[in-house]
């Protein structure tokens, strides 16, 4: 159709329009608006995004009277590149979007609206549509078209808010240790990496977005401990806990509950000594020799018997693990220590984790390494718990056993 041809067949029709409604006595009553869509001009399946918005851009600044013309894109998805002519048409001076639902249409479907308008969003762009409960809208497209949306589908799939990889998590995970301390501060901006907005702003929770597989690294279990436990898991820990979290994932061949993550630590690490009790602590005292000298006496329970203990060290923990090495005649050291405050104001409590070495085997000294965990509002107590969990982990294991 050359342009003359195009130009009178949109007169012809528009007198025809005119004739059925406005003009037409019968039709008085109704307020008719009219739009014209020059389908005959139809360049969006082969022409590239830039191109498009060229077009838009010429079309824009060369028609006459602007204002009185409403210019629409009406993208589909031929070449996988709805949504950037859309994007581009909409920078190129475009006024409105036309599309469907995560991309519902002909063939390979009209340009999905949910990701023209999020991406909007994220740019600080308004595009007055209320996504705010994607999931229910998600719900209501598939039982109406008959058509699943696909999990890994932009902002409205199943996957979207999700990361499986241990490097994405590790980010995600700082990311949000950082927004944390900004947020504190009076910072309000999102900026999460590989998250666009926060999943709060479409309906979804944080329990999504990190989930633990055979493929997870230790990132994504430390952040599902400290959503749940509140704990900040030192890296070596973080490092010897994902070991044991692929060896279960594997086991089931399927990733792993966010419950299922935290029962899997606190047993692991007997969690406050909740887990495994042989040695129970009645009393202790440590008393100050010297400067730099610390004695400490006190008495354990052990098969519903009372047993003192005795040791020394230069302080309360160092004369702990003497006393204990001492009543169990293996050799205990701290190899790593770490603690943080759990929660704030009144309710603050300190969490302390511990790594002991001991000599597995007295024949060839070879050493283990196990830790453990402690949670109390003081924090000399939640050092003595976690030192109490170790232990007792270790007793459980077999490697250490009790005398008779």
């Amino acid at each position: 159709m050359s342009r003359e041809e195009a130009i009178s067949k949109a007169v012809e029709a528009t007198k025809l329009v005119r004739k059925l409604t406005k003009d037409d006595p019968s039709q008085q009553a109704t307020r008719w608006s009219y739009e014209f869509s020059p389908e005959c001009f139809s360049d969006t399946p082969v022409a590239s995004p830039n191109v498009y918005a060229d077009q838009i851009e010429y079309f824009s600044t060369h028609i006459t009277e602007r204002e009185k013309v409403c210019i629409s894109t009406h993208c589909h998805n031929d070449r996988g590149c709805g949504v950037a002519a859309t994007e581009l048409g909409m920078l190129a001076g475009a006024d409105r979007v036309e599309g469907c639902l995560f991309g519902n249409g002909e063939r390979t479907g009209n340009v999905d609206l949910v990701t023209v308008a999020m991406n909007m969003y994220t740019q600080g762009v308004s595009p007055n549509l209320d996504f705010s409960d994607l999931t229910s809208i998600s719900e209501i497209v598939h039982r109406c078209n008959k058509i699943p949306i696909p999990p890994r589908a932009p902002y409205g799939g199943e996957l979207v808010v999700s990361a499986f990889s241990g490097s994405h998590q590790d980010a995600i995970k700082k990311g949000f240790a950082i927004q944390n301390k900004k947020q504190a501060q009076g910072e309000t901006r999102w900026r999460i990496p590989y998250l666009p907005l926060d999943p709060k702003d479409i309906g979804r929770d944080y329990e999504a977005v990190i989930r633990v597989n055979s493929q997870s690294g230790k990132g994504g279990a430390a952040w599902v401990i400290m959503r749940s436990l509140g704990l900040d898991v030192p890296r070596p820990m973080q490092v010897d806990f994902s070991n044991t979290l692929q060896k279960n994932a594997d086991a089931l061949g399927r990733e792993l509950k966010s419950e299922e993550i935290t029962k899997l630590f606190k047993e692991t690490y007997n969690y406050n000594n909740n887990e495994h009790i042989y040695v129970t602590l009645l009393n202790y005292e440590v008393k100050k020799l010297n400067p730099e000298r610390r004695a400490l006496v006190g008495q354990v329970e052990i098969n519903d018997k009372v047993v003192n203990i005795e040791g020394y060290g230069n302080g309360p923990i160092s004369s702990l693990m003497d006393a204990l090495s001492n009543l169990l005649n293996v050799k205990l050291s701290v190899q790593n220590y770490s603690e943080h405050s759990l929660g704030s104001g009144s309710a603050t409590q300190a969490a302390s984790f511990i790594n002991l070495s001991y000599i597995k085997d007295n024949n060839n000294h070879a050493t283990s390494n196990m830790w453990g965990v402690g949670v109390s509002e003081d924090t000399g107590d939640a050092s003595i718990k976690a030192v109490f969990a170790t232990v007792n982990n270790i007793i459980h294991s077999g490697d250490v056993l009790l005398a008779e």
